[in-house]
């Protein structure tokens, strides 16, 4: 018989907390894993996407640090390098973006002339790879992960054009696409049935904030390790859950023109005809809450619902 896989969201103890509950990786990201002491987390996930080793050696400042969602609260970015040199970017993308694509490429670009001064010669510049992580309805497609590299193919023959180049100080045929930047895109809400891959479980966890419990993946162990909610200082805690309601309420703005209306409504004094989109967003809200596994009191008292209508919510 097959073992049903077990996973660990989030179990309730006698006091109605969470006491198995991960955190998420677009917080942790900012906050918890650039202790050099927790690399190993965001080791394993890259390494798992690349199918090779990756040890991280820095992790540089960014708009991810940032706190209020004025500043751009959903962006997050890392940078990392891998034994060969390499520059790996990782960039976690809460909200729809129209010029995301052209983001990307300008993301990319500035990186490569960081890392290469006036005086150095072209041979020095080290390929990026580029890997976002989004959590809205980037493009169509039916897959959830998509790689592009650069490749010259001929117009006629359609044979793979290769350059001469100093590597290691020899003159060595190679390739474009071991020089030029690699991109990957996790469309996170694609993410819908695990196959069992080691990726997919990283997906689980991207996705839901599920775990295996006997997980072997590369960076997910040190995750249920290092990223436990209740290991959180309480000041630590109450950030975590204000940056939860942001992302529900900017989900809920983008998803309805009702709920639209909850942050108009704030600001307008609750003019007439917004009330029933306010209505709506902390209903969104609220159901969010509960997914997540937040007590039914801290439920009442961000959103003013009672508890008897938040408990409605779980039938």
């Amino acid at each position: 018989m097959e073992k049903k896989k077990k996973y660990i969201c989030g179990s309730k103890n006698e006091d109605g907390m969470i006491s198995d509950k991960y955190i998420r990786f677009d917080w942790a990201a900012k906050r918890i894993l650039r202790d050099k002491a927790n690399f190993g987390v965001l080791e394993g996930f890259i390494s798992v996407l690349l199918n090779e080793e990756v040890h991280i050696v820095e992790l540089l400042e960014s708009e991810g640090n940032q706190e209020s969602r004025d500043d751009k609260f959903n962006r997050v970015d890392i940078k990392a390098r891998n034994s060969k040199g390499e520059i790996i970017i990782v960039e976690v993308q809460q909200s729809h973006e129209v010029d995301y694509l052209q983001r990307m490429l300008y993301g990319t670009s500035k990186v490569i002339t960081e890392h290469l001064s006036l005086s150095e010669a072209y041979r020095q510049v080290k390929k990026v790879y580029s890997i976002h992580i989004v959590y809205f309805d980037l493009g169509v497609g039916e897959d959830y992960l998509y790689h592009g590299r650069t490749e010259f193919v001929g117009v006629h023959t359609q044979d793979k054009l290769q350059i001469r180049g100093k590597e290691m100080d020899a003159i060595r045929m190679i390739a474009p696409a071991t020089i030029f930047p690699e991109y990957f895109i996790l469309r996170v809400k694609a993410f819908h049935e695990a196959s069992g891959t080691p990726l997919d479980e990283w997906m689980e966890y991207l996705k839901h904030t599920r775990i295996k419990d006997d997980t072997v993946v590369p960076g997910l162990s040190e995750a249920r390790e290092k990223l436990q909610y209740l290991m959180m200082s309480d000041i630590e805690r109450q950030r975590y859950e204000s940056h939860l309601i942001e992302l529900w309420h900017q989900e809920g703005v983008m998803s309805s023109a009702h709920i639209e209306g909850f942050w108009e409504g704030r600001t307008e004094g609750l003019a007439a005809g917004r009330a029933e989109g306010r209505a709506e967003g902390l209903w969104f809200v609220a159901k969010n809450m509960l997914s997540e596994g937040m007590p039914i009191s801290t439920i009442s008292s961000v959103t003013g619902l009672s508890e008897t209508e938040i408990e409605n919510l779980k039938s």
